[in-house]
């Protein structure tokens, strides 16, 4: 749908746009890197299979200017309780450690695991209400490398 037009420039609304999201990623990638001296980033990413090969579970995440995020980690629903979430989480740490990264940021609604991520050891840095169902945005901060004990 077009919602605006004015001296040859065209404004438009719409779905899922998956040239644009490449653009755009790309583009701030750039600018980020420019901004802070930064140019390492690399995507992240582990996955658990069956004997048949189907997905058990994922982490996907990304690494970049000695800092960790993981954006998405999902557990099948008929393997969940079987600790794969912490083993996903910590096998992303591990791989963050290795490519020099000191911290990990990651974010969950209040249906989904706030619970978890405390006990994988996150700190929680703050939380926004206005989603859905009158449900809360967490985010999360863990430093990595270091024991309870160095705290």
């Amino acid at each position: 749908m077009t919602t605006g037009h004015s001296e040859g420039v065209t404004l438009r609304v719409g779905a899922e746009d998956p040239v644009l999201s490449t653009r755009l990623s790309e583009e701030l990638t750039a600018f980020n890197n420019d901004a802070t001296g930064a140019h390492d980033d690399r995507g992240l990413s582990v996955r658990v299979t069956d004997e048949t090969g189907e997905l058990v579970a994922g982490l996907v995440g990304w690494t970049w200017g000695g800092c960790a995020g993981i954006s998405e980690v999902w557990v099948r629903a008929d393997r969940r309780h079987e600790g794969w979430g912490a083993r996903l989480v910590r096998a992303a740490e591990d791989e963050a450690v290795a490519r020099g990264c000191t911290s990990v940021i990651v974010s969950s609604m209040s249906f989904q695991a706030p619970g978890f991520y405390r006990r994988q050891g996150y700190l929680e840095t703050g939380s926004g209400g206005g989603i859905p169902g009158g449900h809360t945005r967490h985010h999360f901060f863990k430093e990595l490398g270091r024991t309870e004990t160095d705290r």
